[in-house]
């Protein structure tokens, strides 16, 4: 079968730096991806030809951009379904598929798969704007600590907050939410499956994940993950079994938690791209971001596992800092080699806002660790 990459339109819903990276692994192949973002100075918009500044969320707008596309998929989730919809019915492939999208935005109707599917996730109870707290937390038999998390719109740490007495409850998420048992974890875990359109379906090895205190966004990310091997199998059968039951075309993250008592619990999915799988652009395997163009365009899929040890920082504006970005230290950390940096062409930081990231691989987890406080130590996000 034939294939001429300039006759393909491919669309993308959203141009941050998840969308620069994917149009920088498939330019290879001479594809052109097509970007909308409402903001005008993202990460796509000086890197692409066909960037088009508007809004993802409103209808029309989705509606009247999509209409020449052959293929439309996303980087964020926060997009407009309907018009997807729309687009669909009217010959446009859309992967993920717009009613998978819609699903995943709404995290309650995440939990409430997991119970149907037997996936194990954290005890919950919901609570809607007209319901008591006390009487769904009454009626679940849970204690505190509580984590709320609300049902849409929260990401990177936003619309997620713990409870750990009654003495905190004035201070509740006022939008419908829902709350969880707090998980007693060892470490978090992702896992990345792709599948394709043509129903191939494979996964990457599970990474182990730690958090910033203050800001909650990954900071340290392992590949592969440290932990039992038993472990990793039961983190990848979930995920495998996650995305074969939803059927979804593209990629899906699947975030979990290794709890202290030896059980894994799913904590929530990302239909798209994910920072938990930036290791790939440099540990060997065929990136998160060309599989995923793989996947929807019904291309055999590439091979997901690494050969060299890896682990991933989130490159994050300093605290106090916030203006015309400066990158102090790159040159010292370029000087070694196995260090990777990734900038995501944001002209302004803020504190704890994503600029880029940096992958170190060596051949075992010490060299990598040594490696990965150096960068920790010198490589700076700061302003004017």
């Amino acid at each position: 079968m034939g294939f001429n990459p300039l006759k393909i339109k491919i669309g993308v819903l959203g141009g941050g730096q998840l969308g620069k990276m994917m149009a920088q692994e498939v330019s290879k192949w001479d594809l052109n991806l097509h970007f909308l973002d409402p903001d005008s100075q993202a990460s796509c918009s000086t890197m692409s030809p066909n960037f088009t500044c508007g809004d993802f969320r409103d209808y029309d707008t989705v509606y009247q951009w999509g209409k020449d596309k052959d293929i439309i998929t996303i980087e964020i989730e926060s997009v407009n379904i309907e018009a997807l919809l729309h687009l669909e019915k009217e010959g446009v492939k859309v992967y993920p598929q717009p009613k998978l999208i819609r699903f995943i935005q709404d995290k309650t109707n995440q939990k409430k798969f997991f119970t149907e599917h037997n996936i194990p996730s954290a005890p919950y109870f919901t609570l809607c704007k007209n319901q008591e707290f006390r009487e769904s937390f009454e009626a679940s038999e849970l204690k505190f600590p509580l984590v709320q998390k609300l049902n849409k719109g929260g990401y990177d740490g936003k619309g997620v907050q713990v409870l750990n007495d009654e003495s905190e409850l004035n201070n509740l998420f006022k939008e419908d939410s829902f709350f969880e048992k707090k998980a007693e974890i060892i470490t978090e875990v992702s896992v990345i499956v792709v599948r394709s359109s043509n129903d191939e379906i494979k996964c990457y090895p599970s990474v182990s994940m730690d958090f910033h205190p203050t800001a909650n966004l990954v900071e340290y990310l392992v590949c592969p993950a440290q932990i039992p091997e038993e472990v990793d199998q039961k983190c990848r059968a979930l995920a495998l079994k996650i995305a074969s039951e939803l059927g979804i075309v593209g990629l899906l993250a699947v975030e979990m938690f290794y709890n202290h008592d030896g059980e894994i619990w799913v904590n929530e999915l990302a239909p798209r791209p994910h920072n938990s799988g930036h290791q790939t652009l440099d540990n060997g395997a065929v990136s998160q971001f060309e599989n995923h163009i793989r996947s929807i365009l019904g291309l055999p899929l590439g091979n997901t596992n690494f050969d060299k040890m890896a682990i991933m920082i989130n490159l994050l504006g300093e605290e106090n800092y916030s203006g015309e970005v400066i990158y102090n230290g790159i040159s010292e950390c370029l000087e070694q080699n196995g260090i990777y940096i990734h900038l995501y062409g944001k002209s302004i930081t803020k504190p704890f806002r994503k600029m880029g990231h940096a992958t170190i691989v060596g051949k075992d987890l010490s060299e990598c660790i040594e490696k990965a406080e150096f960068v920790k130590k010198t490589l700076k996000v700061v302003s004017k």
